[in-house]
């Protein structure tokens, strides 16, 4: 493996599947988190069916803005050897805490490309 296909590995941009929760006894919230990484930056977001105050069929979504060093994903998480699970903790000032696990299949670590159109 050359050293490019090595970082393309590491990279944390594409979609993940996820669940997170509030604290032991309450039930978990499934989401998918499409990540964005670019350097140390990592941007992206999140869908998952609304749990609060809305209609269960309503989907609710997320923007993402984060930092990553190394194996550690700010947020409090961590990334394991094979860049195929984050987990950790999460949490909102004043609106609870809980912990975190995001999932990819191995080797799905995905190049995001942007198209640009010129005019002659």
């Amino acid at each position: 493996m050359t050293r490019r296909d090595a970082a393309s590995a590491q990279n944390l941009t594409g979609v993940w599947d996820g669940t997170y929760s509030y604290g032991s006894g309450t039930p978990s919230v499934a989401f998918v988190a499409t990540l964005i990484e670019s350097g140390t930056t990592l941007t992206g977001t999140t869908h998952e069916p609304c749990t609060i105050g809305g209609s269960s069929d309503e989907i609710m979504l997320a923007t993402l803005l984060g930092v990553r060093q190394g194996q550690a994903v700010h947020y409090e998480g961590t990334l394991n050897a094979d860049v195929t699970e984050i987990e950790g903790r999460w949490s909102i000032p004043g609106d609870g805490s809980g912990a975190f696990l995001m999932i990819r299949p191995a080797g799905a670590s995905q190049t995001i490309a942007r198209k640009s159109t010129a005019k002659v």
